[in-house]
């Protein structure tokens, strides 16, 4: 099976590569097919925005399209930057900045727990979607740590490995990442769809 990735992230579509290629399923770029939208995230929830991105590159396509909508949710902001978490602070800020803008927000704060949230869909051009969600647990670290990962890994810290999700090797991110855990339950259900056995 061949399945797109709604996303032009290179970091995002190496994890997914890795995951999903164990099922056989070969994942293309937006560039691989020659599509190159960006569908407007307007939704409230990560479900409702890897929907709206799945079903938008699934239409320009006509093939599989696999949307990842994934984020930081911060207990002391109120679950922010939550589905706004690649925009937080606006349209300026790169990762390092927003990182140091939601540091900067924590200050004063003792509650520091937050999990990082993934919700994969793929929509099929049959109609079918398939859903699956993915959360992993830590604290906002007091200052950046690490020089892998993207977006707020250098401050997501895991206090049961010791270090900050930057720290990790690709392979132990994938064990335990919000989008690890989300592609393994995809994963699940996409052999049962493949296998004739989702009924």
């Amino acid at each position: 099976m061949k399945a797109v990735l709604a996303s032009n992230n290179k970091k995002k579509m190496v994890e997914m590569r890795a995951i999903l290629g164990e099922l056989g399923v070969e994942v293309l770029s937006q560039a691989d097919v020659g599509v190159s939208i960006e569908p407007e995230e307007n939704g409230t929830t990560f479900e409702e925005n890897s929907r709206i991105k799945a079903v938008a590159i699934m239409e320009a396509t006509g093939l599989p399209a696999i949307a990842d909508d994934s984020g930081l949710v911060v207990e002391a902001l109120d679950g922010a930057p939550g589905v706004y978490s690649a925009r937080y602070g606006g349209e300026g800020l790169d990762d390092t900045g927003r990182w140091q803008l939601l540091l900067k927000n924590m200050e004063g704060k003792e509650n520091r727990a937050c999990k990082f949230v993934s919700v994969i869909c793929c929509a099929f051009p049959d109609g079918t979607q398939l859903m699956a969600r993915g959360e992993v647990h830590g604290v906002v670290a007091q200052g950046p740590s690490g020089e892998g990962g993207f977006g707020y890994d250098p401050i997501f810290w895991l206090p049961e490995q010791g270090k900050s999700m930057a720290e990790l090797t690709a392979e132990e991110k994938n064990q335990i990442s919000h989008r690890g855990n989300a592609l393994r339950v995809f994963k699940k259900e996409l052999e049962k769809k493949l296998n004739g056995t989702d009924q």
